[in-house]
């Protein structure tokens, strides 16, 4: 999505690009304001899902992927987690150098 090769589209196919693409350069800019280093966020989001997301047919099937904040995240060097890896954010924030 960040590279121009796919949409958020709504239901009712409004193309809602420009708003996730908006809240992802918000979250990216607070990450940066508050030296976050490693985020969580949930899972399957078209925005927030890091492993998972939404196929777009809403038949609620998922394919493997990233929402836009996610990728956004991970592009400038945040680690990001799900909720279901809370875990292995323990462990990241914990490491020797973050």
């Amino acid at each position: 999505m960040l590279n121009g090769e796919v949409y958020v589209v709504e239901k009712d196919e409004t193309i809602v690009t420009d708003g996730f693409t908006e809240g992802a350069s918000i979250a990216l800019q607070l990450c940066k304001r508050f030296n976050v280093e490693v985020a969580i966020l949930a899972e399957s989001s078209p925005s927030c899902g890091s492993s998972f997301i939404y196929y777009g047919s809403f038949s609620g099937n998922r394919v493997p992927g990233m929402g836009v904040t996610a990728a956004l995240l991970r592009r400038h060097g945040i680690q990001v987690f799900s909720q279901h890896q809370i875990a292995d954010a323990s462990k990241a924030i914990h490491a020797p150098g973050v």
